[in-house]
Formats: C-alpha cells, structure tokens, sequence
C-alpha cells in the first residue's frame, strides 16, 4: 500500500502539472482545463498547472459575491462549493493524503535526516483560523472601491503559490524581478519557515494552516469513506500513533479532523484488527487483521 500510495500521489502531481508548453511560450496555461479544479491544493498561477486551485477559487467567490448578488447572480459559487461539498461527503480529506502536491512534498521533506519535533496539539486548530479569516471574513469585508474582494490566502499567504508560481515565474521573466517587493519577500519568509518546519516536523502546513484541508476534515465523521475502531482488539501499541503522517493516535477517535485517509495504520501499522475501514457501512479488513483473527480462531 505505501508503494502504491506513492505511485498515486506521483501521478497526481504530474497530472495537475502537465502542462509544459511554458518552456517555450513562458506564459501560464489559460486554456478550457482552468475552469476545473483538482481536488489537491495546487496554484492557479503556476505555469505547469493544468486545473485550477480550489482555494483559489472558492476565495474568488467570496471577492466577488456582493457584486454577484448586486446583479441578482444568486448561483455564484454553486459549482466549486458543490465539488468540495461532494469530495468531502465521499471520503473526507482523502485528498489530502492522496492528491495533494503539497502534502506530497512535506512527506518528502520530512524524510530528510535531522532533529524531529511534534507540533503541539493546540495549533491544529490554526487551519480554522485561516478558513474563517483569510478565505470567507476578509474577502467579503474588505472591498475595493467597485465592491471586489481579494484572495486574501492566496495572495499574502499561500506558500504553494509562492512556490510552485512566484519563484517560477521571475526564473522565466527577468523582467518580473524588478517587481518583487516587499509582499513577495514576505511570502517567501513564509515558504522557508514552513520547509524548515516540513524537515522536522510531520506535514506541518495541513496540520495547521491548510484552509482546504479544514474544509474536507469536516466531513470526516460523515464521509462515505469512514474508519471504524474496534476497541477489544486493540492493546495500545502506539504504532498507529509512531506511523501516522499527522502523529494521530487511532484509539483516541476513529474518524478525526486531522486523519488524511492515508490508511497506513490500517495496512501497515495495526496487527490486531484493531483498524478497519467502512464503505458505506461494509467493512474492510485489513490483511494483517484477517491474519490475527484467523490465528485467534
């Protein structure tokens, strides 16, 4: 499974990044593609993106929605909104662990050798904070004089962008580097910060930063796609718990905000069929599980 994870979250990135026309035209694709977005956090701007960037265009919405309603536009935002609403009730934030360039990174960094550190518990809370303020409050409150937004996130946060689109883009255009000021010095102070903390500590950003991530973990504990804990099976290891890319213990919840559906305690770390996962409602056992309990038999 983890093999298989990986050729998945290699495929993703490749997928959401095919288009290489901008080595020789050195412009962004802005071709039909663009009016879809990828499940995964990967920047509009980036000039081999292929989609478009769900923040991105969930934050365009609340810009512009008073001038929306001012035109009696009352279906603004009705298909972004019902694409993250369906991902989220089919599996959660499966996504995050699965099709997400940017998760895919912080796994890749982490493996670098160095000191480790575990993040406290409280700052998960921090994606919240940047859904509520820096995607939905300040588009909508902070207007321009015609009545616009902007993506606040995008725009003064974003460390994909800053990565995948910023940093690319003054490499193709010389002539962007004379507009480089303060605001992208600031947001690259913010990209190093986090690759830091990406080297120590496990998946730093979507712990507690990643407003897209926020938004599937609500439907955690409603997806489809549940995990299930069978407690008289499980004795307290803590293999989940040593393996787990967002350092979750599974006895404490089966189905909680921070768990990205990676499935690696289910395939990997249990051995007593303590960890299942549901499909509406069937149950999938794991092999090692199948094992324990025909040896308990």
């Amino acid at each position: 499974m983890r093999v298989f994870r990986r050729l998945i979250q290699v495929a993703a990135t490749l997928l959401t990044n095919s288009s290489f026309g901008f080595l020789f035209t050195r412009k962004i694709y802005q071709g039909p593609l663009k009016a879809f977005c990828v499940p995964g956090l990967n920047c509009y701007s980036c000039p081999a993106a292929t989609f478009a960037c769900p923040l991105g265009s969930l934050q365009f919405i609340f810009a512009g929605i008073r001038p929306s309603l001012a035109t009696a536009r009352y279906h603004v935002g009705s298909f972004i909104i019902g694409f993250l609403g369906s991902i989220g009730m089919l599996a959660g934030r499966f996504p995050c662990g699965w099709l997400c360039p940017f998760g895919f990174l912080q796994e890749l960094l982490y493996k670098i050798k160095s000191p480790k550190i575990r993040l406290p518990k409280f700052l998960n809370y921090g994606k919240y904070l940047f859904l509520g303020l820096f995607v939905v409050i300040l588009p909508l409150t902070l207007l321009d004089p015609y009545g616009y937004g902007t993506t606040w996130f995008c725009k003064y946060v974003c460390p994909a962008g800053t990565l995948e689109a910023g940093i690319p883009m003054l490499i193709l255009d010389p002539r962007l580097r004379r507009l480089a000021g303060v605001l992208f010095y600031h947001k690259l102070a913010i990209l190093i910060v986090l690759t830091v903390l990406m080297i120590l500590a496990r998946r730093p950003f979507c712990r507690t930063v990643c407003p897209l991530g926020a938004i599937y973990s609500l439907f955690n504990k409603v997806s489809i796609i549940r995990m299930r804990f069978v407690e008289e099976n499980c004795v307290r290891c803590d293999q989940c718990y040593r393996d787990c890319p967002m350092e979750l213990k599974f006895y404490e919840g089966a189905n909680q905000l921070n768990c990205i559906r990676c499935f690696k305690c289910f395939t990997d770390s249990c051995r007593f069929g303590a960890i299942q996962v549901e499909i509406v409602g069937l149950k999938v056992s794991s092999l090692k599980g199948r094992i324990h309990e025909n040896l308990v038999k």
